[in-house]
């Protein structure tokens, strides 16, 4: 999504020697590699598109992810983007040298570039659990985001570990096709309601006749997500109540036993993890065919998956909906800026990055959703095009000539860091649950302000926050 967006942005700008370096064999980004049964996003279709790329022809208000990957790959292509992009081949290293970054990937193909513009995304590096005897299953095992499709389900005993968005909407699409499912739960989540019926065909064709309410409908989300984010950012805020009540009421009204409901019961606030939205989860997990493991995992046996009260879930198929390594980023590529700074020592013990865009000491390098940014519930698509018009400007200072080379003052990313953590202890990330939000520290990796906020500080580069050579 940050790649396709960068290059056309950059066409848009005149800068046209640019190559945009996939590692996947077609674009998509994480709507490429992730295919499981009930795949569909958590942010409102019509926000969760380009601002200049606007469609009325999404079928639901949370589509599906075939349909949003088909988009992506369309705008790619109406833009002229796939002619730039170089697929199949990742970066293994960057290194700022003379001026200029020199890179390498892995077929062994050199590239020199005056930018770079990392947009690499958030998840997409898989996260394996570590359970003893993991290895030893007999059936299919994989993660989520590496799907098997050729593993016939029907009528097949299914185990899913992991509670997150990804297995609530798996659970939704397989307990009517399989002959059980499992599903292990370490931590239980709040689940706000969310029907998502179809748009009607007079939907659809009313947007075509009045595409300029497509625009007026994105406002409106994009406004409705801004009380969201003053939500979040503000841990007694009326807003928080509400969606706290909300979830409360979804599991009361909505699990009939009550020992189910208690063990389906968080122990911690609402949105404090990322929040899920289904229709239909308590729906599924009620089903005679599904049943909630609550008991914690011993190992994973070539049968099953024995549990702590020495139970074993006989098994056919074993799936691992356990997330991503979300620090990650840029890595594991080799990158390293002036004078022979790498990533890791400066990512040591942690990633940090000005606004989430730019490292010290990594001249003309700039990132989009890098560290620190708003990823809670947000529309990535209004962030990334924000900070791609923010790293234009920094672009436009080195075109006019006014310099070579920019990169954040260590000062501006200190004070950034200082104001950000001391901002997070008043946001509901910090009220007592683990999350992939947190960092070592269990303070919360992303933006603590108000969306608002956000825009306010994208509109122009701050010139003291930035050294220039």
């Amino acid at each position: 999504m940050a790649g396709i967006l960068s290059a056309i942005k950059l066409a848009e700008a005149g800068l046209t020697d640019v190559t945009v370096y996939e590692k996947n064999d077609r674009v998509g980004g994480t709507w490429y590699e992730n295919t499981y049964p009930g795949l569909s996003c958590d942010v409102p279709s019509h926000l969760y598109s380009y601002s200049f790329a606007l469609t009325p022809e999404w079928s639901h208000p949370f589509s599906p992810g075939p349909e949003i990957r088909a988009y992506f790959e369309r705008v790619a292509r109406e833009y002229g983007v796939l002619p730039r992009v170089r697929s199949g081949d990742p970066v293994t290293r960057c290194k700022f040298s003379d001026g200029r970054w020199h890179l390498t990937t892995a077929s062994g193909h050199r590239d020199e570039a005056d930018v770079v513009i990392a947009a690499t995304g958030v998840l997409h590096h898989p996260r394996y659990p570590e359970i003893a005897g993991l290895d030893t299953f007999e059936g299919p095992m994989f993660h989520s985001s590496r799907w098997d499709h050729r593993i016939e389900l029907d009528d097949a005993r299914v185990g899913i570990i992991g509670t997150g968005s990804t297995a609530v909407q798996m659970v939704s699409a397989l307990v009517d096709q399989v002959a059980s499912l499992s599903l292990f739960q370490r931590t239980a989540q709040w689940i706000m309601p969310q029907e998502n019926p179809a748009y009607p065909e007079e939907r659809r064709q009313e947007l075509r006749l009045h595409p300029e309410r497509l625009s007026e409908m994105r406002r409106e989300l994009s406004d409705l997500f801004d009380h969201f984010s003053n939500a979040v950012v503000d841990a007694e805020s009326p807003q928080i109540k509400m969606i706290e009540q909300a979830c409360a009421a979804n599991l009361e009204d909505n699990v009939r036993d009550p020992d189910l409901r208690e063990r389906l019961r968080p122990t911690y606030r609402a949105a404090c993890k990322r929040l899920i939205i289904s229709p239909d989860f308590y729906d599924a997990i009620q089903s005679p065919n599904a049943e909630l493991v609550s008991e914690a995992i011993e190992r994973v046996e070539p049968g099953g998956v024995r549990t702590a009260d020495g139970s074993l879930q006989e098994l056919d198929v074993l799936v691992l909906a356990t997330g991503f390594k979300a620090d990650a980023f840029m890595r594991p590529m080799d990158i390293a800026g002036r004078n022979g700074a790498t990533l890791e020592e400066a990512w040591n013990p942690r990633p940090e990055a000005y606004l989430s865009i730019s490292i010290p000491d990594f001249p003309n390098f700039f990132m989009v959703n890098g560290p620190n940014g708003p990823v809670g519930n947000f529309s990535l698509i209004e962030v990334a095009e924000l900070q791609v018009r923010y790293i234009l400007q920094l672009i436009e200072r080195i075109r006019a000539g006014e310099c070579t080379e920019i990169s954040a003052r260590h000062e501006a990313l200190a004070e950034f860091e200082r104001a950000r953590e001391q901002a997070a202890q008043n946001t509901i990330w910090v009220t007592g649950c683990r999350s992939w939000y947190l960092d070592d520290r269990g303070l919360p990796a992303v933006w603590p302000w108000s969306f608002v906020r956000f825009r306010e500080v994208m509109a122009a580069p701050d010139p003291g926050a930035f050294e220039y050579a």
